[in-house]
């Protein structure tokens, strides 16, 4: 074992070797390798190339060494694209600040069987007079930035559950395409992380017709990775225990505290309050969602298209159902 892999216990080393192919004897020449395509891009600004960074970037791409590139390529990529969103790029930015209070995102305490950490949104939460829906993927993207500093989930991964009770549907109307390909290219494609999982729970009709939008812009082992509950969380405790689970959940834990994850990043700025006043509050998310920069989808802006809503036959419905994958 190699510096690089002392924060990981015996049984996560042996979960790297098998599921990862990472292999402590060639560690530091993986790494090298993935260093030296660097050079391949001079037209991306890569401003860390240390051994630990890019360490994560292989085990989210079990150790091939052009994926690992390419997704480490993609990181900063999305970070020059999209300058805007990574201004003031901290805990105690006013959107992020009150984006985290209200638990977007949220973490259990326990982790799952896998030694995955669960991350949780409950979407009604959502106070669109304090913060945008940019502020809100700004804040999942700083946590994880936070998270995966931890070389264990860096190797076990995340799970993501979210709870979509009372989501209205003037709240659903701002999840346009171009904010939907805004997250999922900063999540799926620009990120270091291993997600075993991505479950929604009551989630009303629009959901399911939103959900019939992204899809073929997710990669298939995203939406293998995609698992729609509805009402029935007796299937989400097959997939997690309900002995780690809140009661929202239908677990037996008591109710999720919203705070929890924000405490822990803003510290003893939690409850200062004084810069996230609603009628001051400016942000660079707030022009920036008036005019987002990925490339636009080649669909309708409107989110509820009545032509989709007719295609989602019963048959659909049941193709929307993943089966089963850890891998």
């Amino acid at each position: 074992m190699t510096h690089l892999q002392a924060g990981l216990s015996p049984e996560t080393l042996e979960k790297a070797r098998l599921e990862l192919n990472e292999n402590p004897d060639t560690l530091h020449q993986d790494i090298q390798e993935v260093r030296d395509m660097v050079i391949t891009r001079p037209d991306i600004g890569f401003l860390r190339t240390d051994d630990a960074f890019i360490l994560r970037f292989l085990r989210a791409r079990k150790f091939q060494h052009f994926e690992a590139f390419r997704l480490l390529a993609q990181y900063f990529e999305y970070r020059q694209q999209n300058l805007d969103m990574f201004k003031s790029f901290k805990a105690t930015d006013p959107g992020i600040k009150q984006a985290l209070k209200d638990g977007f995102p949220g973490g259990l305490a326990n982790l799952d069987h896998y030694g995955r950490k669960i991350l949780v949104l409950f979407a009604a939460n959502w106070d669109q007079s304090r913060y945008t829906l940019v502020d809100i993927l700004r804040a999942i993207l700083l946590s994880l930035e936070a998270m995966i500093e931890d070389p264990e989930l860096q190797v076990n991964g995340f799970v993501l559950i979210i709870d979509w009770s009372n989501f209205t549907f003037k709240q659903a109307s701002k999840l346009t395409p171009s904010m939907l390909r805004l997250a999922i290219e900063g999540l799926q494609d620009s990120f270091p992380a291993r997600f075993g999982g991505i479950h929604f729970v009551n989630q009303p009709w629009y959901i399911h017709a939103l959900y019939t939008v992204i899809r073929p812009f997710l990669k298939e082992k995203t939406r293998k990775r995609i698992f729609l509950h509805g009402n029935n969380l007796n299937s989400l405790h097959q997939l997690i225990h309900p002995e780690i689970l809140p009661s929202e959940f239908g677990g037996m834990l008591p109710p999720y505290d919203m705070g929890t994850w924000a405490r822990t990043l803003l510290d003893h700025e939690y409850d200062d309050d004084s810069e996230c006043n609603p009628d001051s509050y400016s942000s660079p998310a707030k022009d920036m969602e008036k005019d987002l920069s990925p490339k636009s989808m080649k669909r309708s802006q409107s989110v509820v298209d009545p032509g989709v809503l007719k295609r989602m036959d019963k048959n659909e419905e049941e193709n929307m159902q993943p089966l089963l994958s850890l891998d």
